[in-house]
């Protein structure tokens, strides 16, 4: 099979595309030819070091495709079944591999494609908004990067559960799509300074939750826009890593809460994916959550894919296609 590789950590030059063995699935694994690799930050931070893993390796842990081939004890899915995962193994390749209770089924109304954009920016924003804090009528939220992959779906859950939605972009065209997925305000973080405006828009008053998936340049500033036991929830860090901090700042602005989820800690137990993939699955077929795939590159083209996220252009999903394997 043809895979991406990563021999050593650096820029987006180092990923290789070439032929390797194909392998055979391990005791509980299943083996999927793929059809669609969604791309994530964690795959940057991945190549470049940031969150090292041995070299060499296969980047991507979300794709979708059909069961290939079974390791041994695996009995719930059967060669040809459509399925998609957040929590695969080697995505960036013609087949990856993935635990058998991480896979999801496929409904036939969602394409492949959809099933490698939605499973972990969706389900990242399906916990942001029912789990890490649980938005309620009234509340209201601020959403960086309002027009980005899991921006967009947020907003929209943020709005299925009665909040107030604050979003921030950095141009007028991702401002246009905030306020297609539904935020109430936008703000333009590029001709803006987003505190002085959400304090502007919410009297003085704050807002309940910051969801910050930018990191260094806004989570100190977001401290400053949350009420009193209010909630910073810092999902990723596209601007770097965020400095320390002496927790006795959350002290001084409130008694403030701060978390930092990731994904597999809000889909411990198979009932509680089924549960986030479901909803989210059901929401598409309802037309309740629509799901932009901004651009798709053939995998040989990985490093322009990783070229064109790093660039922060992205107006939604970035899928790699392994067209051999389709």
């Amino acid at each position: 099979m043809y895979a991406v590789r990563v021999h050593e950590t650096g820029d987006a030059g180092k990923l290789t595309y070439e032929e390797v063995a194909l392998p055979q699935p391990k005791a509980g694994e299943v083996r999927v030819k793929v059809a669609a690799i969604g791309l994530n930050f964690v795959e940057i931070y991945n190549r470049k070091g940031i969150y090292p893993n041995p070299l060499p390796f296969t980047p991507g842990g979300e794709f979708s495709g059909t069961v290939d081939a079974l390791g041994e004890g695996v009995t719930d899915v059967k060669p040809g079944d459509r399925v998609a995962t957040a929590n695969g193994t080697g995505a960036y390749a013609e087949y990856a591999f993935a635990p058998a209770g991480k896979l999801v089924p496929l409904p036939a109304g969602v394409s492949t494609e959809l099933g490698a954009a939605i499973m972990l920016q969706g389900m990242t924003a399906h916990y942001l908004a029912l789990s890490t804090y649980p938005l309620k009528p009234g509340d209201t939220a601020l959403v960086h990067a309002g027009a980005g992959g899991v921006g967009q779906l947020l907003v929209q859950i943020a709005k299925k559960r009665g909040a107030h939605v604050i979003a921030t972009v950095s141009t007028e065209e991702k401002a246009a799509l905030a306020r297609e997925a539904g935020a109430d305000e936008v703000i333009l973080y590029t001709q803006d300074d987003f505190e002085v405006e959400v304090k502007r828009l919410t009297g003085g008053k704050g807002v309940e939750v910051v969801y910050d998936s930018v990191g260094k340049t806004t989570f100190l500033k977001g401290l400053n826009v949350l009420k009193p036991r209010g909630m910073m929830a810092l999902y990723g860090a596209s601007s770097g890593p965020v400095d320390p901090i002496n927790l006795q700042i959350l002290n001084q602005k409130g008694s403030l809460f701060t978390t930092r989820p990731t994904l597999g800690h809000y889909v411990l137990t198979r009932e509680e994916l089924l549960w986030r993939a479901g909803d989210l699955f059901n929401w598409i077929a309802a037309g309740e959550l629509k799901v932009r795939i901004d651009r798709s590159f053939p995998l040989a083209q990985a490093a322009a894919a990783h070229t064109y996220m790093e660039d922060r252009g992205t107006k939604g999903k970035v899928l790699l296609i392994p067209t051999r394997a389709r």
